[in-house]
């Protein structure tokens, strides 16, 4: 059984940062892999990043790669995402996953199949 609360959402400028926390609850965290989705307005929810359980692989959307970095303290029970060079396109509420199924995949923890916990989400709103 795992519990993730989001925060760290806000008001930030283009080209502005944010980093977002998601702080997991439950005595398994560690097995966990962990990803990131967010969702505009009249939008479907969009994978945004993901990590393995063991930290060691990661995966990103193409819009985001190179600007977001997925990373995670197990020791805090915590997985954050840094955002730099904001865009406006980036606003949406984010939304923490994660998941227990092994063999990690880029591909298959890029879609919402795998995660069986969500957080509650925190707005990011980029402004121009």
């Amino acid at each position: 059984q795992v519990q993730l609360v989001e925060s760290g959402g806000g008001l930030v400028q283009a080209g502005g940062s944010l980093r977002l926390s998601c702080a997991a609850s439950g005595r398994t965290f560690s097995r966990y892999s962990m990803g990131w989705f967010r969702q505009a307005p009249g939008k479907e929810r969009e994978f945004v990043a993901a990590i393995s359980s063991n930290g060691g692989n990661t995966g990103y959307e193409d819009s985001v790669k190179g600007r977001f970095t997925i990373s995670g303290d197990t020791a805090k029970n915590t997985v954050y995402l840094q955002m730099r060079s904001l865009k406006p396109e980036d606003s949406a509420v984010y939304y923490c996953a994660a998941t227990g199924t092994p063999y990690y995949t880029s591909s298959y923890f890029a879609t919402e199949g795998p995660y069986d916990y969500w957080g509650q989400g925190t707005q990011v709103t980029v402004s121009s």
